[in-house]
């Protein structure tokens, strides 16, 4: 390996007052004990691109329960890579350890297919930007003379405006193959292009993407989808081939050719960035509904063929749907308890009068229901005024609401008077 560069401060861009000010206690308190310690990663990265970043992540030459020694609002946790928190009220600082080559150590432990499962061999910081997976998150910031440290030629890299790994990408991506959708995360976030060494390999060993514990894959799609560049991510995923191993019923649906789905997915996808980006509240099983939407479709109509009537065939085409992407994604219970009153609903709004129509109104789910529907009409999956008449039923007040959700209250009735009148003329 060459020598690192070291690049003294007036020579970056990176000043403290854009740092977090418990990151810098906690670097500060590192080395005032004389550990080495540095900004690491994606802070680094974004702060020489100008960015804000949205973590700020620690690395020293500290042994995890030296941290804790350090820090009484430290907490260790992980056992595939072991970590120290430094918490501060809901802000947490993530502290790691250098890390060495795994290779010939008890302490780190592969599978057959080179997976990384255990990853607790310490070692210098030499040894540590090894085990980093893209140049541009090699990048240290050395908190004892504020300059920052490139090891891979990161700095190049993010003058090209490039993503890179590290290493042998074969071998990487079969250590850990969610790197191949950090890859398209990163790309999608910072407006990277992929190396073509690193890209590659994707094509090839994507099903390893099949082995990847559910949990862990449902928090990688929320950090594709909910980081506020959702469309740049699935239109990457589809370009290199990988959204089959996380959302096979959107795969198979935007590649039957049903420009009405594609138009919905965008739209949705289109409509959470705007929510990210404006600071406004996301939840999972916005998500997971859209993505999931052409598969309970195609389920439904099955059943519907073979004799089930609507209410069946939607309750077995949700069951069906929800229970295959659980095997691939957790969906944690909360948020699928709300994909299926998104989906239960849809069918819902078109009966608009009586008790059936108020009950929809006062769903506590309702405007999820209502935001979906809407982006189905946008998209051409319907071609009535849903979306319009129930948009203008939420403007009025309760008593204009039940003029229009019982017209037949409304009609005057004929006062006793002329009732009788009526009924002399007609004796």
């Amino acid at each position: 390996m060459s020598q690192p560069q070291r690049i003294p401060r007036a020579e970056h861009n990176i000043s403290r007052d854009n740092i977090d000010d418990n990151a810098l206690k906690v670097l500060y308190r590192l080395h005032r004990a004389g550990y080495r310690a540095l900004l690491v990663g994606g802070g680094v990265r974004d702060l020489l691109l100008n960015h804000s970043p949205k973590d700020f992540d620690v690395a020293t030459d500290a042994r995890p329960e030296e941290v804790k020694k350090l820090f009484s609002n430290c907490r260790l946790i992980g056992r595939r890579f072991r970590l120290a928190h430094v918490f501060y009220g809901r802000e947490i600082i993530e502290v790691a350890t250098f890390r060495a080559s795994h290779d010939d150590a008890s302490d780190g432990q592969q599978d057959q297919s080179g997976r990384i499962l255990r990853d607790n061999v310490y070692g210098d910081i030499d040894d540590d930007v090894w085990r980093r997976d893209f140049t541009v998150n090699a990048l240290y910031y050395d908190i004892a003379d504020f300059s920052v440290i490139d090891y891979m030629g990161a700095m190049e890299d993010i003058q090209k405006r490039q993503l890179r790994l590290i290493g042998d990408p074969q071998t990487r991506y079969r250590e850990d193959p969610v790197r191949m959708l950090r890859a398209i995360r990163f790309a999608a976030k910072l407006d990277f292009s992929i190396h073509e060494d690193t890209e590659k390999p994707i094509f090839e060993l994507a099903p390893l993407l099949a082995d990847i514990p559910p949990a862990r894959l449902y928090e990688e799609v929320l950090k594709l989808f909910h980081s506020g560049y959702g469309l740049k991510c699935l239109k990457l995923l589809e370009h290199y081939q990988l959204l089959q191993y996380i959302f096979p019923h959107a795969y198979h649906g935007l590649l039957s050719g049903d420009e009405s789905f594609r138009k919905f997915l965008h739209l949705a996808l289109q409509s959470t960035d705007q929510r990210v980006n404006e600071g406004k509240p996301i939840t999972p099983a916005f998500l997971f509904s859209a993505m999931l939407w052409k598969a309970v479709n195609v389920y439904a109509e099955q059943y519907r063929t073979q004799g089930a009537t609507p209410s069946q065939a939607m309750h077995q085409a949700i069951s069906d749907a929800l229970g295959q992407q659980v095997q691939i994604t957790s969906i944690p219970r909360r948020f699928s308890t709300v994909v299926r009153d998104i989906w239960y609903m849809q069918h819902r709004f078109q009966n608009r009068h009586g008790r059936r129509a108020r009950s929809l109104l006062q769903h506590n789910k309702f405007r999820a229901a209502y935001d979906f529907m809407c982006l189905r009409g946008q998209a051409g999956e319907f071609d009535d005024d849903s979306c319009e008449w129930w948009t203008r039923i939420q403007t009025l007040s309760y008593e204009q609401q039940e003029l229009l959700l019982n017209p037949a209250r409304a009609k005057p009735k004929s006062s006793p008077k002329k009732a009788s009148q009526k009924k002399n003329r007609a004796e």
